[in-house]
C-alpha cells in the first residue's frame, strides 16, 4: 500500500490532472522552470555547469564519491524539461548513490525531432569515455522519455558494436511511441493519457517511423543489453507496455529487475517528501553498486 503522503500527493495531482500540458510549449516549459525553484538542492552537493559537445550539461558531485558516473537523461515527453527542472532530484540521486551524476540538456522536440536527442546522449557517452571513464564504470539513467532514450542509447551502441555501459536505470520509461501497446490505468494516471502521448510522440517522431527501435525500444531486438533496473508505479498508463518490454528483455536473456510500486504514479521519485522516494533511491543505489566495476 502507498504511504499516506503518497495518497495525498496522488489525490492532489488528480485534482490538477494534466495541468502540465496546458498552454503552448513555451508556457509549459516556463511553468516547469518556475516550479523547479520551489525545491533547493542539498548543500553537500556541488553543482558545476558544463558544455558537452556544445550541449549544456551539469555535473552533480558529492564529497568522497565512489568510482564511476551516472549519465542522466531527464524526462519531459521529449519536448519539455531540463537539467534545471530536475536538479533537486539529481542532487538526491548523487547523494543516494554516492556517485557523480552528469545530466545533459539534450535538444528538445518539435524544434529538434528524432534523432537529435539520441545523438546528444550518445555524444555525451562518448565524451565520458574520451575523458577516461571505462564503460564498466558508467551507468545510463533516465525518467519517462529520458528512460526510453536511455534504452535507445543501449540499442544504438550495440548496433554499432561499441562498448556498453555497466547497467541502466529507468524510471517509468516511455518505450512505445507508436500507440500500438496496451494502455492501462487511463482513469488513474494524473499525468498521461492517450491523447497526450499521441501529441508528444508526433513532436518527437516528426516525419519518421514511430516503430523505429531507436524511437520505440519496445520494437527492438534486446539481445546483449546490459542489466536493467526499471521502476514503475502501478497507477501509470505506461505500466503494461513496461511489463511487456521487461518480459521481452527476459526472453532475450537480458538481466531485468522490474520494481513495481503499488499505488504510485508516474516518476514519483521527483517528489522528495515521499517515503517511497527515499526507498526507491536506496534500491537504485544498491543495484548500481552491484553492477559498477570496483576497479573503475
Amino acid at each position: 500500500m502507498p504511504s499516506l503522503m503518497a495518497i495525498i500527493a496522488h489525490n492532489f495531482l488528480q485534482l490538477r490532472a494534466f495541468s502540465w500540458a496546458k498552454g503552448s510549449l513555451t508556457e509549459q516549459r516556463s511553468r516547469l522552470e518556475k516550479y523547479s525553484r520551489v525545491f533547493k538542492i542539498a548543500k553537500d552537493v556541488s553543482l558545476s555547469d558544463l558544455s558537452v559537445n556544445g550541449v549544456r550539461a551539469a555535473l552533480f558531485d558529492v564529497a568522497h564519491s565512489k568510482p564511476g558516473i551516472i549519465l542522466y537523461l531527464h524526462g519531459g515527453a521529449y519536448a519539455l524539461g531540463s537539467v534545471n527542472v530536475h536538479r533537486e532530484f539529481l542532487a538526491r540521486l548523487a547523494i543516494a548513490c554516492q556517485m557523480k551524476v552528469l545530466a545533459i540538456d539534450y535538444h528538445l522536440a518539435p524544434e529538434h525531432p528524432f534523432p537529435a536527442a539520441l545523438q546528444d546522449a550518445l555524444a555525451a557517452y562518448q565524451c565520458l569515455i574520451s575523458q577516461g571513464y571505462d564503460p564498466s564504470s558508467i551507468v545510463i539513467a533516465g525518467d519517462s522519455a529520458g528512460g526510453g532514450l536511455a534504452i535507445a542509447m543501449l540499442i544504438s551502441l550495440r548496433y554499432d558494436g561499441l562498448p556498453l555501459p555497466a547497467c541502466a536505470v529507468c524510471l517509468s520509461p516511455w518505450l512505445n511511441l507508436s500507440h500500438t501497446g496496451e494502455k492501462s490505468n487511463n482513469n488513474k494516471d494524473p499525468f498521461l493519457n492517450p491523447a497526450l502521448l499521441s501529441l508528444y510522440a508526433r513532436y518527437y517522431v516528426g516525419e519518421g517511423d514511430a516503430t523505429n527501435p531507436l524511437v520505440s525500444p519496445s520494437f527492438a531486438d534486446l539481445r546483449g543489453l546490459p542489466p536493467l533496473l526499471i521502476q514503475v508505479g502501478t497507477n501509470e498508463i505506461l505500466l503494461e507496455e513496461i511489463q511487456q518490454f521487461c518480459e521481452k528483455a527476459r526472453q532475450a536473456n537480458v538481466e531485468v529487475s522490474l520494481d513495481c510500486w503499488q499505488g504510485m504514479f508516474h516518476v514519483f521519485q521527483i517528489i522528495p517528501i515521499l517515503p517511497e522516494t527515499k526507498l526507491s533511491l536506496e534500491k537504485i543505489a544498491t543495484f548500481i553498486s552491484n553492477k559498477i566495476s570496483p576497479y573503475s
